[in-house]
Formats: structure tokens, sequence, C-alpha cells
């Protein structure tokens, strides 16, 4: 990349990341975010990329060598190798010691459930999702809402997030929603749109993982994300995004 060329790597009305040569800004008002990261990465025994300078409310990353395994709604890419490597890598962050604070994967029953059902009837009252989709969801999400042992979560563990050279992770990006959580959030978000690739990712992460949980998270987590995703100016209706995955579960 031209070190002269800024790309804009994401942007919405909460934050955004720009790209300069080797180099990511992450510019975020909220510096208790930016700490959480900073934190996280320090803490978590996975790698993660270099912090080069932090200048409220500028965080600066250098860039992660190798590719991601994909995006959601993109075509996956990476062997079975390279999969279940990063499933190792998620079992190792999971297995870790817990952080300090709870992340995006630790809110409570309670206050997940209330979330849940508001959005739901956002979802159907703006007519945004037709209701026998979105009843059909939010009963397959309910095996999500159950008790759960804390572990060290990422919180936002897109494949987009996940970098490997072969099959070898060379990094995880994006630390700003971790803490302690449930674990079959993250392996449920790693893996939303990707079904195809989930027994490799339990290869290596183990065979433990509740598979109707994490089914149960890929509704829930959807359900959650439409309406945010189209009022941020992103499209979830796009092939292979949250709207097509909760079709899937009809």
């Amino acid at each position: 990349m031209d070190t002269d060329e800024v790309e804009v790597v994401v942007a919405h009305s909460e934050r955004a990341t720009l790209r300069v040569g080797d180099v990511f800004l992450k510019v975020d008002a909220d510096e208790a975010r930016i700490d959480a990261e900073v934190e996280a990465m320090s803490l978590a025994p996975v790698p993660t990329p270099e912090i080069l300078w932090r200048k409220p409310p500028v965080l600066a990353i250098a860039a992660l060598p190798g590719t991601t395994l994909g995006s959601l709604g993109g075509p996956s890419t990476g062997s079975s190798a390279a999969w279940a490597a990063a499933g190792a890598a998620i079992r190792k962050l999971h297995d870790a010691p817990l952080p300090p604070r709870p992340g995006r994967a630790g809110r409570s029953i309670a206050a997940l459930a209330a979330e849940l059902d508001g959005e739901c009837q956002l979802l159907v009252t703006r007519g945004l999702l037709p209701a026998d989709l979105v009843t059909r969801n939010r009963r397959a999400a309910e095996a999500a809402l159950r008790p759960w042992t804390p572990a060290f979560t990422h919180g936002d563990l897109q494949i987009a997030h996940v970098f490997v050279d072969g099959d070898e992770v060379t990094g995880i990006i994006d630390w700003s929603e971790a803490g302690q959580g449930d674990a079959l959030y993250d392996l449920a978000t790693f893996t939303l749109g990707h079904e195809e690739h989930l027994d490799d990712v339990l290869a290596g992460y183990g065979d433990d993982a509740d598979l109707e949980v994490i089914r149960a998270w890929w509704s829930l987590r959807s359900l959650l994300t439409v309406r945010w995703l189209i009022d941020h100016g992103f499209d979830p209706f796009a092939p292979g995004c949250e709207v097509e995955v909760l079709r899937s579960r009809m």
C-alpha cells in the first residue's frame, strides 16, 4: 500500500479505523473502550498487534502479517487446518486467567433477555423483518440464555479479526469488547455465516462445545445486530449476512 494513501477500514458514528501504510489508526471518543482494548491485548495469551503509540482519541497499531479467514457475507478462505488453528487459539484464550472486567459476551441472562425482547419488538413494529422470522429465531435463541462459566472472551470475534499465514494464526485484532464472558458467544461469532467450518474450528478447540447453544447464539446475535446495522448504513440483508443466517434457522 502507498504510505500516502489513507484507507477507511470501517467508520460509523461510534468509532473509525483508518489504515496508513502498515499502521492502523483507531479513532474512538470513548477512552474507556480504548483502555479496555489495550488492557485485553496485554493479557491475552494469543498473538495481538503491536501498539505503536496512543494519543486519545487515537490508538496506533501495527499491521499483522498474513490475511484474514474471510468476512461475513464474503467467501471463506484458508484450509481446514487454518480454521482448526484458529479454534486452538480461541481455546487458549478461553482457558487463560480471567481479565478483571466483564466484556460484551458477559452480559447477564436477565439483561440479555430484556435487550433481545425489546429488539425483537422493534424489528417487527418497524417492519424490518417478518414477525414469523423474528418469533422463530427468538425461540431458537432461548438456548443461549442459560448459566455459563466465565471465560476470557474476545467479545467481537468476527473472522475478519483473525489473521493467519498458511496454517498459523498470526494475530487477533479489535479487543475493545473483550472481558469475562460466555465462551460459546465467541465461537458463534467466529463461525456466523460460515457454518461449514464449525467442525474444523471445533477440531482445534475441542469437542466439548454445545452445538445447540452455538446455533442459538447465531440467532440471538443476528437479532440484536440487524437494526443497528441498518441504522449505521450497513446491509444485513446482503448474501451470507445476518438476515440470511436468521432465514437458515427456519
